[in-house]
């Protein structure tokens, strides 16, 4: 994809927006609230005994959200305008898809001459709450976004194109994210959530084929997720997704044999994914008919190509050697190419800093940082950009092959 030049006012209202993710908000002093003046001849009251006003309880409610505010902006702001492309279609359809392409890769690019790669790692104890909230977004999401496409608001041709691309598009960098960080909570009403967001895009059998064989098996041909030098995309895609079903099937069968289980514990979740499937077709069919279905398999599909995309780009060529004694080294910061592209991150829930998540896993998605250069690889242009080239296999090994040969010849220097 070109890099794009901003207008003046574009790169003012840009600049706002990221200094709006970038800033914590360094006055304090603000956030106080005040204390009423006493009364003549009074003593005044304790504090904690004045009455409250709306703004302070508004301020309450903010505190816990505040130093998630980059993440929140990020990930909801598409929101209103897919809700407006939904429900109006036209002219809203457009501002909907742009957001999600050209004015995210202007936002990425504008960040990278700053130097700005997103917020430094924090420990936000209250990750967790933006991570249900977007799962009840992408619900209700689904629902109006298979409202829309399936006739209920009159949508055209080129504006239905145009809705359901900006939808897909949510659901697979945003939806993917979320549900990846609910699955690798240990929280069981958390994972269940995850799990059921999975569900919902007909791909419930990655909740245990990328806990159970990705993590375990990363950058070696054991993992249906890693791609291999060369391969191309489509390739990729049509080994990957059977290859993983199966490796996560066999993998949760396995656990189970071990451990004895029998009856309801030893029910392979696998079950669950499958009906759950079949259980949300039933729904779409009952809800919006054959044209809400077909609408829902393409969005689906969508979503999926875009999860299949990130583990392509994110590992391909990245193989872990053998050692003399026989076996492989271990997966380390080397096996995984990060992406320092600051808004593109924050939408993707920090995502593309891949690397620390496979060190680890359990890390909530604030908590993650940028491994040194020296350490990770890094791609070139941001994740969402590369997936894009991914889409065209002599334009993706021109620019990605030269960059392993490179990551080689130091290896070996």
């Amino acid at each position: 994809m070109p890099d794009a030049t901003p207008s003046g006012a574009e790169d003012a209202a840009i600049a706002s927006v990221l200094s709006a993710l970038s800033d914590d908000g360094n006055d304090r002093q603000a956030e106080r609230p005040h204390p009423a003046p006493a009364e003549a001849g009074t003593s005044p009251r304790p504090a904690a005994a004045a009455p409250t006003s709306s703004q302070d309880r508004v301020r309450a409610a903010w505190a816990p959200w505040r130093p998630l505010s980059p993440f929140l902006l990020a990930t909801l702001a598409p929101v209103p305008l897919l809700i407006l492309a939904a429900v109006a279609g036209g002219v809203w359809s457009l501002p909907a898809l742009l957001w999600m392409t050209l004015f995210l890769h202007i936002a990425d690019e504008v960040a990278k001459e700053r130097g700005r790669t997103g917020p430094d790692p924090l420990a936000a104890t209250t990750a967790d709450r933006l991570s249900v909230l977007l799962a009840a977004v992408h619900f209700a999401l689904m629902l109006i976004g298979l409202w829309a496409l399936s006739g209920g608001t009159g949508l055209g041709l080129f504006d239905g194109i145009a809705t359901f691309i900006a939808f897909g598009l949510w659901f697979g960098q945003v939806s993917n994210s979320n549900a990846h960080e609910l699955i690798h909570r240990s929280d069981r009403r958390l994972f269940g959530l995850g799990v059921a967001v999975y569900i919902s895009l007909l791909f419930g059998h990655h909740s245990s084929a990328h806990r159970l064989v990705h993590h375990r098996f990363v950058a070696t041909p054991d993992d249906p997720n890693t791609a291999s030098e060369g391969e191309s995309f489509y390739a990729f895609a049509a080994r990957a997704w059977p290859g993983a079903f199966v490796a996560g099937y066999e993998m949760e069968k396995n656990r189970r044999e071990k451990a004895g289980l029998t009856g309801r514990a030893g029910l392979n979740p696998y079950a669950i994914y499958i009906g759950g499937a079949a259980l949300a077709l039933i729904l779409v069919i009952w809800l919006f008919g054959l044209d809400g279905l077909l609408a829902y398999l393409l969005l689906c599909a969508h979503a999926q190509a875009q999860l299949l995309l990130s583990d392509y780009v994110q590992h391909y060529g990245l193989l872990r050697r053998d050692l003399p004694s026989g076996g492989l080294e271990p997966a380390g910061p080397a096996h995984s190419w990060d992406a320092p592209h600051a808004f593109s991150g924050l939408m993707m829930l920090n995502a593309p800093r891949h690397a620390d998540h496979h060190a680890h896993p359990a890390r909530p998605y604030p908590e993650l940082g940028l491994n040194p250069v020296t350490e990770t690889p890094r791609l070139p242009h941001s994740l969402p950009v590369m997936a894009t080239i991914a889409l065209i296999p002599p334009l993706w090994r021109r620019i990605m092959d030269r960059r392993l040969a490179t990551l080689r010849r130091r290896a070996e220097a």
